[in-house]
């Protein structure tokens, strides 16, 4: 059958994308066996704890943390014992029958990352209390399992990974304050732990404010951890007051700390590590021996992987995921050098649909290179027409301080099974591709990022790959800022999504979360000496430059970008008559979680399209 591009009929319909899009997160290895989170959409959101595969958690209750907004961390074990963080009341709660037993909770007060000190029957965790006047402040307290709470580490402006050694007489922990964000520089701290769970007198072990320190770990009394100060997140230890490099390479072994309870690496035994690294954007496992740091990369299938945790001295497992199979959970053995899935898994397309990535680099901007997915059109019934060429829909990803991956993503297989080629931009500032990359969106947040974009999508044009006529643009958060952007700043794109963008610079500064309040310090400049930068960046004060359809979803629980932000940018567009839909979720926050949502969208998002971009 010829069709174009774009009209395609396709066996994955947005319903089928909703109810596979249930996301695995925080794998933790316990004597029962692998525990992780699964969020479920067709549970319009819900976050149940899962023992290899058996749910541990009935409704109504969540396990998810909101500290920080985005949250992670949000259990943690000791044996066979699991303690949770419940969403609706953010209380701490012990697992147990015939119900949760509510361990700790105060009236606007968060918890998340913590560690369980088994020396005196107490819990360590980041605590984030909010107060009337709008402002919230962070500590690391000790709950006592009989309800009592003690504040230990308070000062910074935020705080992570409280990990006790395991003769339980040393404490340490990440700390960062405004206007640095944890991948710009984050300290490592330590102090010693008295019989009676009182503090000594705190020192600093590692990291500046141009150092960026995560994932501490415990193997015996040494201290790992993940730096960057050479440039790259590699793995190093910290013993008898000195600093060793373990594992070093010109990749990033680390990820940004938007979520607590991430994992890159996993101590195996006295003589070996596993870790992933970042290659261009894809996700390899690495054998390290410890003593010499030689290490050697295996072959696997897996081009994301995460949540890397020890099972035994031969096994770890990871949650990870390829261009042809969802996120999984998997058990590496070290003897055989074999990945193998804990449960079966399988496509939920068939092979002969999925559109596989190819990795791509580009010219952009001031010479340099920036990098991407490019995803062409694929459907095995359909042919196109002799001498044409797909529609792009070019995506930017949100953060901006994040990365795109190529694990099988179904969003993205409902466009290329449609006759739409994809690009997934890994611009200037994603991580993955080391600090000075990172850097590169210093101050340049809405500029190079949106070059980069325009460059991706004009470089497939000029190699034959996609229609030059038919471009869009979409993205969610920071990447919806940068779809506003483009759409207003350039003439390279047709039509464009925004999901919960940034239209205003300035308001958003004054009503967004604690957590983000100064990032923008870095990513533009400092606020109020730079309001004309900030004006001169920001869309909804250059809607006479946008002139073309743009199609906008926001939830209206949203607190990182609220709903005025879409409200005003649509409210512009209309007065100058550019076409332009508006849906709104009354349950939603940030980042969309329900299924119905989800399926929603996407068929708006096509119908805007082929109204628009393929009609138009």
């Amino acid at each position: 059958m010829s069709l174009d591009y774009g009209d395609w009929p396709s066996i994955l319909s947005a319903a089928d994308v909703s109810t596979a899009a249930t996301s695995l997160s925080e794998l933790r290895s316990t004597p029962l066996g692998l525990v992780w989170l699964e969020r479920r959409p067709q549970e319009k959101g819900r976050v149940v704890l899962v023992r290899q595969g058996q749910a541990l958690l009935a409704a109504p209750f969540s396990a998810r943390s909101r500290v920080n907004e985005y949250g992670g961390g949000a259990y943690w074990c000791h044996g066979n014992q699991i303690y949770f963080v419940n969403d609706a009341d953010q209380g701490i709660y012990a697992l147990g029958e015939p119900s949760p037993k509510l361990i700790y909770q105060a009236a606007n007060t968060r918890f998340a990352d913590g560690c369980v000190d088994s020396w005196r029957d107490r819990l360590l965790c980041v605590e984030e209390a909010h107060f009337a006047d709008g402002h919230s402040q962070q500590s690391i307290v000790a709950i006592h399992l009989s309800g009592k709470r003690t504040v230990l580490v308070q000062g910074a402006g935020f705080y992570a990974a409280p990990r006790l050694s395991p003769e339980g007489n040393t404490l340490v922990w990440l700390q960062w304050s405004a206007p640095q964000m944890p991948w710009d520089g984050c300290e490592l701290w330590g102090a010693m732990v008295s019989s009676n769970g009182s503090l000594g007198t705190p020192y600093r072990i590692a990291g500046s404010s141009e150092e960026s320190v995560q994932q501490p770990q415990w193997q015996g009394e040494t201290l790992y951890y993940i730096s960057d100060r050479s440039g790259w997140w590699n793995l190093y230890r910290y013993r008898d007051g000195h600093h060793e490099p373990v594992w070093q390479a010109s990749y990033d072994a680390g990820v940004p700390l938007w979520v607590f309870g991430q994992s890159t690496y996993a101590l195996v035994n006295a003589e070996t590590a596993v870790l992933t690294y970042s290659d261009r954007g894809l996700w390899r496992l690495a054998v390290v021996s410890l003593p010499r740091g030689e290490w050697q990369t295996l072959a696997a299938d897996y081009t994301e992987v995460h949540s890397l945790v020890r099972v035994s001295d031969r096994t770890v497992a990871f949650i990870g995921s390829s261009p042809h199979l969802p996120p999984h959970i998997v058990q590496l053995h070290l003897d055989t050098g074999i990945c193998a899935p804990v449960q079966p898994v399988s496509a939920p397309l068939p092979r002969e649909w999925i559109s596989q990535p190819e990795v791509i680099e580009f010219p952009t901007g001031d010479g340099a290179t920036a990098y991407g997915f490019f995803y062409p059109p694929q459907n095995p019934q359909v042919q196109p027409p002799a001498n044409t060429r797909p529609p792009l829909i070019v995506k930017s990803h949100g953060g901006p301080t994040a990365a795109s991956g190529t694990g099988l993503d179904l969003r993205t297989q409902f466009w290329t099974s449609r006759g739409f080629a994809v690009l997934d931009v890994n611009y200037r500032g994603s991580t993955g591709y080391g600090r000075a990359y990172r850097n590169a969106l210093r101050g340049q947040w809405g500029v190079v990022d949106v070059a980069d974009c325009g460059a991706g999508a004009e470089y497939l044009v000029r190699q034959g790959k996609v229609d030059g006529d038919r471009l869009a643009i979409r993205g969610s958060s920071a990447g919806g800022y940068t779809t506003l952007c483009a759409l207003t700043f350039t003439r390279v794109f047709h039509v464009g999504a925004s999901y919960y963008g940034i239209g205003d610079l300035i308001r958003l500064l004054k009503e967004t979360h604690a957590f983000e309040a100064h990032y923008f310090d870095q990513l533009i400049g400092p606020y109020p000496e730079g309001a004309d930068l900030y004006r001169q960046r920001s869309p909804l004060y250059h809607t006479d430059r946008l002139t073309c359809p743009v199609i906008f979803f926001q939830g209206l629980k949203d607190v990182v970008v609220p709903p005025s932000q879409a409200e005003q940018m649509v409210a512009a567009l209309q007065a100058k008559g550019i076409p332009v839909d508006y849906y709104t979720f009354a349950e939603e926050g940030h980042g969309f979680r329900q299924s119905s949502t989800i399926s929603t969208t996407l068929e708006a998002e096509l119908k805007f399209y082929q109204r628009f971009l393929l009609k138009g």
